[in-house]
């Protein structure tokens, strides 16, 4: 396989023969060309791939998965005009492509959405945004170096029911800014306030070597992950359970349980200062569970992760002044109409096509889905290493302690890299 350098360097000519401002810009404003649709290519075209093949007024022209099986079930949704491709690196160097959705397991997503940017495609990456804390950093100045939108798949902060709470987080945001509660503010997330952390995504310790299916390349599937002999419960669905790809269910549904809360939180644009951890020694390659992750900002506001959901009836935030319950029930009496005197939440833009068409920042971009997801790559942190770790969220990096820093930049094999 050629090198990744080698390729996009071979590509640079082609890149440069196109602009990488989206087609429908070039006629104007509010012009779409030709079918008044942006296009999306989409890769890794599994079960999460192909049921994001709708989206509002957009058209899949060009597909790409390193299973056969994958790429027949996708042209068979979409028809024989969709191109195909097994090596995401030619798919991003279409100029009829505007979008690039990246649904591929989470090792991959830091080095194709910085390549999609540099190519000039706006992004679409499915949650976790990346797999490090590095990977975040370099997927954000290629974003915003090639003036590219980006959105992050996971969209609770601006619309839908979230979770056990029984409302939008539209007024529990109204309610924080109100200062009712008071400050600072304590969020459990467990299965005592609605949330369920998935703990069957658990990896295998001892995994035998097994013959690699003729539809599936694996060494393209693991990219740039650690070479490790094939077996079926490595890919696939079942991939959430070994740390060189994902991070079990912290890393399945952590971004969806706490990107609210640091909107919420107004914490958009900084990260705790410490996160505890209460769990078992974790194998080197499998995961495994934990009991409680906490995280605590500089301000003394913490996000509990309750991991063991012993309790019952208890707040999903409390504060000095008051509480929150599940249900949107609280111990502050008349709350809603004394919500009612307060103004309403800053409005995000929540229609990817129309940030696209309009060049606006989506509600949740690279900066703050960085954020976000560093929650979960300092708890996953913490868990490889068996110990608490304190943060430093300017420099975005663990204070005086090199094998945790290790993990924020971990290598990447043969000719990958992401600079």
């Amino acid at each position: 396989m050629s090198s990744r350098r080698d390729f996009m360097k071979k590509s640079a000519a082609t890149i440069a023969a196109f602009t990488i401002v989206p087609r429908f810009v070039l006629g104007g404003r509010g012009y779409v060309a030709p079918s008044d649709q942006l296009t999306k290519g989409v890769i890794g075209v599994g079960s999460m791939g192909r049921n994001h093949f709708p989206y509002g007024d957009t058209r899949v022209v060009a597909v790409c998965d390193v299973d056969q099986n994958h790429l027949k079930k996708a042209v068979e949704m979409v028809g024989k005009g969709v191109k195909t491709f097994t090596d995401y690196r030619e798919l991003i160097q279409l100029p009829e492509v505007d979008i690039v959705h990246i649904a591929t397991p989470p090792h991959w997503h830091g080095l194709m959405a910085a390549d999609a940017a540099r190519a000039g495609k706006d992004i679409w990456c499915e949650k976790p945004m990346t797999r490090t804390i590095g990977e975040g950093k370099r997927v954000v100045e290629a974003v915003q170096q090639h003036g590219r939108i980006f959105r992050l798949n996971t969209w609770f902060r601006f619309e839908d029911i979230f979770y056990g709470m029984g409302t939008p987080v539209k007024p529990i945001k109204k309610l924080v800014e109100s200062g009712m509660l008071g400050w600072p503010l304590k969020v459990t997330v467990g299965r005592g306030t609605g949330y369920d952390w998935k703990f069957y995504w658990v990896g295998k310790t001892s995994l035998d070597p097994m013959p690699v299916p003729q539809e599936l390349d694996y060494n393209m599937w693991l990219g740039p992950a650690p070479y490790r002999p094939y077996n079926p419960h490595r890919v696939h669905g079942t991939f959430r359970g070994y740390w060189d790809y994902d991070g079990g269910g912290l890393g399945d549904m952590g971004q969806h349980y706490m990107d609210p809360i640091q909107y919420f939180l107004g914490k958009d644009n900084t990260s705790p200062v410490s996160v505890e951890i209460d769990a078992p020694q974790q194998h080197t390659d499998a995961v495994g569970t934990w009991r409680r992750i906490t995280y605590t900002y500089d301000d003394g506001c913490q996000i509990i992760l309750d991991g063991e959901g012993k309790e019952e009836n208890i707040p999903y935030i409390e504060g000095p002044n008051g509480k929150l319950y599940p249900g949107f029930r609280s111990d502050i009496p008349d709350l809603q109409r004394k919500l009612a005197a307060f103004p309403d939440p800053e409005p995000q833009v929540t229609d990817f096509v129309e940030a696209v068409k309009n060049r606006k920042k989506f509600a949740l971009n690279e900066e703050n889905g960085h954020r976000s997801c560093t929650l979960v790559n300092m708890g996953l942190a913490a868990l490889r290493l068996g110990r608490s770790l304190k943060f430093d969220p300017v420099k975005q990096e663990f204070i005086q302690d090199e094998a945790a820093n290790r993990l924020v930049y971990q290598p990447m094999r043969s000719d990958w890299t992401l600079v």
